[in-house]
């Protein structure tokens, strides 16, 4: 595996359950009004990529990166509407930042790595 192929995998690894912490906090140490079923239910869509980041598969932190799409939309709102959690919502869209980059720039060099991509068509 290349340098910068490690050091992506390695903000991602440590990045992405970062993510799920901050977000965990917020959404089960708040409430916000909802019931705690209800705020688990946010943290489901996070849970499904998690052990493909963690293996390093490319192909998961492609379509991962759609995943951090719902979340960006909160951070943003969040940060539009936020009083005295500014903090939160500031590093909210900083790490979802980060990740929307790097997950997909891995992805497309490991995937190079391996030999994966798009099978051009043959010429008959």
């Amino acid at each position: 595996m290349a340098e910068n192929t490690r050091l992506l995998l390695l903000i991602n690894r440590i990045g992405y359950p970062l993510l799920l912490l901050l977000l965990g906090y917020w959404f089960l140490g708040n409430g916000a009004g909802y019931s705690m079923a209800f705020n688990a239910l946010w943290l489901v869509p996070l849970l499904l990529p998690l052990p493909g980041i963690m293996q390093g598969k490319p192909y998961t932190h492609a379509w991962a990166s759609f995943i951090l799409c719902l979340y960006l939309l909160h951070g943003l709102t969040l940060l539009y509407v936020a009083g005295d959690k500014l903090w939160f919502a500031i590093l909210e869209v900083g790490l979802l930042a980060l990740l929307s980059i790097t997950f997909p720039f891995y992805a497309r060099l490991r995937g190079r790595e391996l030999g994966l991509g798009l099978k051009k068509k043959t010429k008959e």
